[in-house]
């Protein structure tokens, strides 16, 4: 592997903001039977997390409600989401659940960093993050 893709093998750090951490927690326990998989890279890259309290939460790190622009290495094509809870997702309106692959992988994530992340069918592709940025609350 070699540019991106040899930079994106290691998982990078991550933030995450408290009151997300215990919401998300919450939901990927309760789709552990629905969706395993999801459910335990969510937990996995939730334990892993820096967690802070949600006002030092800094505005460049891909949070829920934050629109992202990322660019799927795999595809070369840059496609910007917001990453909402599963009951607000709607691909066409491009709401991507964090509870797919691609949210789940975006959480925590800022302007810059990529990461190899597995796809559905469980092939690792590199996303590098290119804009962050998350409504006013």
């Amino acid at each position: 592997m070699t540019g991106m893709a040899a930079r994106a093998t290691a998982r990078p750090p991550i933030t995450v903001g408290e009151t997300d951490a215990e919401r998300l927690t919450a939901l990927a326990l309760q789709a552990e039977d629905r969706l395993p998989e999801v459910a335990a890279l969510l937990l996995d890259e939730l334990e892993r997390a820096r967690v802070k309290p949600d006002a030092r939460l800094p505005a460049d790190v891909v949070a829920m409600g934050s629109t992202v622009e990322f660019l799927d290495e795999a595809h070369g094509a840059p496609r910007t989401v917001q990453l909402v809870w599963p009951g607000e997702a709607d691909i066409a309106a491009g709401r991507v659940s964090v509870m797919t692959h691609v949210g789940a992988g975006l959480l925590g994530l800022t302007a810059g960093q990529s990461i190899l992340w597995p796809d559905r069918d469980g092939k690792k592709r590199p996303l590098r993050i290119l804009k962050v940025s998350r409504p006013a609350s």
